[in-house]
């Protein structure tokens, strides 16, 4: 197997454990903070239960149902471009922001009854930044990985 095709597949295999971790861990703050539970860990951290239907930040519930569309677009232009690049931490970070993006697909897919309206869920809260899920998360560190990687190229 050669490099390009050992990044692609490192690249869909973290993708693959972000979606999966993700929706593990939305399955279970469905179940266990149903009708308004909420759970303070530490700190300011709570788990607590969100739905979003918009963007970023709860922001533009009308753009909702081109998210999932655009969220796919820019996933097979991030993995067309682990192919220009051999890099492996370019390939993870690629991983972690198709896994987040696709998780949060997901939910928009199957949380409702129709095509595209879902609402991803969110459930942890730090109580002085929106809620968020690991999606969310894999999609920031992935994205800022990215930056970094890519500022620091020759």
């Amino acid at each position: 197997m050669n490099l390009t095709a050992r990044s692609i597949r490192g690249s869909l295999i973290i993708a693959a454990v972000v979606v999966l971790v993700d929706q593990l861990t939305k399955h279970w703050a469905l179940t266990a903070l149903a009708d308004g539970r909420q759970i303070d860990v530490i700190w300011t951290l709570r788990f607590n239960l969100a739905f979003n239907r918009g963007m970023a930040f709860s922001q533009g519930d009308w753009f909702g149902p081109a998210i999932p569309i655009l969220a796919i677009v820019v996933s097979l232009v991030l993995l067309r471009a682990v192919k220009r690049s051999p890099s492996r931490q370019f390939a993870g970070a690629v991983g972690l922001v198709i896994g987040g993006s696709l998780a949060n697909v997901v939910d928009r897919l199957f949380r409702n009854d129709g095509w595209l309206t879902g609402a991803v869920v969110d459930f942890i809260d730090l109580q002085w930044w929106p809620i968020f899920n690991i999606a969310d998360m894999a999609i920031v560190v992935g994205g800022a990985s990215l930056l970094w990687l890519t500022l620091r190229a020759p």
